[in-house]
């Protein structure tokens, strides 16, 4: 007879004692199960005992988790979490050097437990470590032990960042700032000011003071692949806190002492391999440098200011000066001149005879002027040949340079989405744009050059303008997503994708997307698709039984610790637990935690989450609740979640169907649709191989008449002679 669903059965060890196998009734308080344990045992005293997993992070076993206990479970007696927080602490209080070392080590691995947290700090343990920080008696592993234990309390929000004296701050800014330091101590301490800064505008003025740009810069430079990462993530936390002034300030001085060359040549293309978290940072370092130039993309032009109207005439002189009369020249009257330049602006490619009317649009706005004269004064030569070519021609296929250029800058800031905010996961930093200073500008002089060449391939008039710009972004859009390492591969290769070969690749994806539309192959489709989303539903299930990484989120939008899960070989449990940064996937076998698949419930992706819900700042920030997904299962009398944040859009559809699949719904993602679609054409296409070059009708042939007689059938009865 199978017993009741809320008995399982587990072990418990105990050091130095044969494991009891039990049956435990979930039912039951804990402190009578506590009780009968001890008693097996003859201990006395359950109410100093509590029960811990064996595996993973030992977490302490209350009756709010008590639900994750499955059969087979190991479970091990240890000391009450508040009589072990006790003891370490007046360990940390009166022991020596060698006892407070290892109540350090002892703490660090209890630390992440959350009931454990909240007793040491009930008991005041936060200000017992923050005494060993500021005093800082011993500055190598003693301190970063101390320090590592403070950030697993404060990861948990107990208490605020806020809540952080200034001189303990300042100690920890002054670890920071030392050159003779321990390797182990630095990140720490960069780590925690990092926190700060991204928690406390006070604290992080504070930060910003008394950090030296230069002793980041120092950080940055060295070999120490953690501490780089974790000087950076300081880089970024500070930059995002400035106003944008100061960001200013803070990014042409990182430029001036060769921060973006560092970066390009010895993270960049580092032989050893680019963490996560530092493709995070560069792409937010690049995003935030980006948008810097936001302010002169929403300023319209002032059609009263002097300078401005000076930079567009000098934009006119660098183009016709050398065209015979100059309106500047003497002998014409003024309104010869005006006219004069009215004419050359209209050469030049403007709209309006004023060319102040078609730069008050924002976006671009004065950003287009910019991206305009650095064309002139740094590529002279291709500017005159690209007005000139073209402002001479009278068979209506000349290219609007201005027009050109206004609509190309909106292009460029919508691809590399200037002004949005940054992502809080995203890691598509482009390493072209550490490739040179400019990067924004030089990216147009190529863009427009290329727009130049595609509208003459296109034989395009003013009537094709929208035509060749939406050809124009995908060539620029396709070869972005190539990720090209310097400005001039990506010159090479956006070159290389011609006007013809974008209908080539347009035409091989609308073959690969539609196939046939006639009714008999529709109708082999349709006789396919059950076997082939037969396939997909497997593959599917394999995907999750190979597991992923997943990182965790964390109200301040942390994203430096790792979890993996994966289906177990059977499709019978989800298999969890935390990882180590760096580290390689983990077996199923070793995973701490497990949830059957008989407990799942439901499927939540989005905004339903609750892991999404509970984040004010995720509804500014689109692309978090677009990867975001929750399973919900049963958790005693409660509904429980395991919630998840994929790693790419990709993962998200494979889980979101494989996890559909388990509970037995259908796999409604984009990339199931895609998935199929492929197959179909491609299992189509091997049908009808011998069809090739045979049309095929849109019906089928009549089915002729029957016969008048059925007296044709051969009776085998008789023997031939």
């Amino acid at each position: 007879m199978a017993p009741p669903r809320d008995v399982v059965k587990i072990a418990v060890q105990k050091r130095d004692a044969i494991p009891q196998l039990i049956q435990l009734d979930q039912a039951k308080p804990l402190a009578a199960v506590l009780k009968e344990v001890c008693d097996a045992w003859s201990l006395a005293h359950s109410e100093r005992y509590a029960l811990q997993f064996a595996d993973g992070h030992k977490r302490y076993i209350t009756e709010n988790n008590r639900s994750e206990i499955k059969n087979g479970s190991i479970l091990c007696l240890s000391t009450a979490p508040d009589l072990q927080a006790e003891q370490l602490l007046g360990v940390l209080r009166n022991g020596s050097r060698e006892g407070r070392r290892e109540a350090l080590q002892h703490l660090v691995l209890l630390a992440p437990d959350m009931t454990f947290a909240q007793e040491v700090i009930s008991r005041e343990g936060l200000q017992k470590l923050g005494t060993i920080i500021e005093e800082g008696d011993d500055l190598g592993e003693e301190l970063a032990l101390a320090l590592q234990v403070f950030l697993e309390l404060m990861e948990h929000g107990v208490v605020s960042w806020e809540t952080l004296s200034v001189p303990f701050v300042k100690k920890v800014i002054r670890y920071v700032n030392m050159n003779l330091m321990d390797a182990s101590v630095q990140p720490l301490a960069l780590r925690l000011l990092e926190s700060v800064t991204l928690s406390s505008p006070t604290l992080g003025q504070l930060v910003k003071n008394e950090v030296p740009l230069d002793r980041l810069l120092v950080h940055i430079q060295v070999m120490n692949q953690q501490l780089q990462t974790k000087a950076m993530a300081l880089l970024t936390a500070l930059l995002q806190g400035a106003s944008p002034a100061e960001r200013k300030h803070m990014l042409d001085y990182l430029w001036q002492r060769n921060l973006r060359q560092f970066i390009y040549k010895s993270i960049i293309h580092s032989a050893a391999p680019l963490g996560d978290e530092m493709a995070h940072h560069l792409y937010v370092l690049q995003s935030l440098a980006l948008g810097l130039l936001e302010q002169r993309m929403r300023t319209p032009l002032d059609p009263y200011s002097q300078e401005q109207r000076e930079q567009l005439q000098a934009l006119r002189q660098a183009a016709f000066e050398l065209e015979g009369e100059s309106p500047s020249a003497g002998g014409l009257s003024a309104d010869r001149r005006r006219s004069l330049c009215a004419r050359e602006f209209r050469k030049l490619g403007f709209t309006n005879s004023n060319p102040a009317q078609d730069l008050e649009r924002v976006p671009p706005g004065l950003l287009a002027l910019d991206n305009m004269l650095y064309f002139s004064k740094h590529a002279p030569s291709a500017y005159s040949r690209f007005v000139l070519e073209n402002s001479s021609r009278e068979d209506k296929h000349e290219c609007p340079f201005a027009r050109s250029s206004i609509q190309l800058t909106v292009l460029l800031c919508e691809l590399l989405r200037v002004g949005e905010p940054c992502s809080e996961t995203a890691q598509d930093f482009s390493p072209m744009f550490f490739s040179q200073d400019q990067s924004f500008h030089e990216l147009f002089c190529v863009s427009i050059q290329l727009l130049n060449k595609t509208w003459k391939e296109m034989r395009a008039t003013q009537e094709d303008f929208d035509k060749v710009m939406q050809v124009v972004r995908e060539q620029l859009a396709r070869t972005l997503a190539l990720k090209p390492s310097s400005l001039e591969l990506f010159r090479t290769k956006v070159n290389a994708l011609t006007y013809a070969e974008v209908l080539r690749l347009r035409q091989t994806e609308r073959l690969h997307q539609e196939g046939t539309l006639a009714p008999p192959i529709l109708e082999l489709r349709e006789k396919l698709k059950p076997e082939l989303m037969g396939l997909i539903r497997q593959q599917r299930l394999l995907r999750l039984c190979e597991g992923t990484l997943f990182r965790k989120i964390s109200s301040r939008r942390r994203q430096d610790k790792l979890w993996f899960c994966c289906l177990s070989p059977n499709h019978k449990m989800l298999q969890y637990g935390d990882v180590e940064d760096g580290a390689n996937p983990p077996a199923a076998e070793s995973l701490p935690e497990q949830l059957p698949v008989a407990d799942l419930r439901a499927l939540l992706t989005g905004k339903d989450c609750p892991h999404v819900r509970e984040k004010g700042s995720v509804k500014q920030n689109k692309d978090l609740y677009e990867l975001a997904f929750s399973v919900s299962y049963d958790h005693g009398e409660e509904e429980a979640y395991l919630n998840f944040i994929a790693p790419s859009k990709k993962e998200f559809y494979l889980w979101t169907d494989g996890l559909s699949t388990l509970l037995g719904g259908p796999m409604g993602s984009e990339q199931t649709r895609l998935d199929l679609e492929q197959l179909l054409t491609m299992e189509t296409k091997l049908r009808l191989l011998e069809l090739e070059n045979v049309p095929i009708p849109e019906q089928p042939p009549p089915i002729p008449p029957p016969p008048t007689n059925f007296n044709f059938c051969y009776d085998c009865s008789i023997t031939e002679p």
